[in-house]
């Protein structure tokens, strides 16, 4: 279960990015558009943090 949870917070990720695409399409408001980006972005960098080597990996 090592890589199971950085993949799924990559896969969240994507999806996340996607939808501030599709906010931003819509004419949605800036405030869900930067909401959105923001989590996707830092579901990015929490999956691309546990994957780096660390202690007890």
């Amino acid at each position: 279960m090592g890589a199971a949870l950085p993949t799924l917070l990559l896969i969240l990720a994507g999806v996340l990015v996607g939808g501030a695409w599709s906010l931003y399409r819509q004419g949605a408001s800036r405030g869900a558009i930067v909401i959105t980006a923001l989590l996707a972005v830092l579901a990015t960098v929490g999956g691309l943090l546990w994957l780096l080597p660390g202690e007890g990996a």
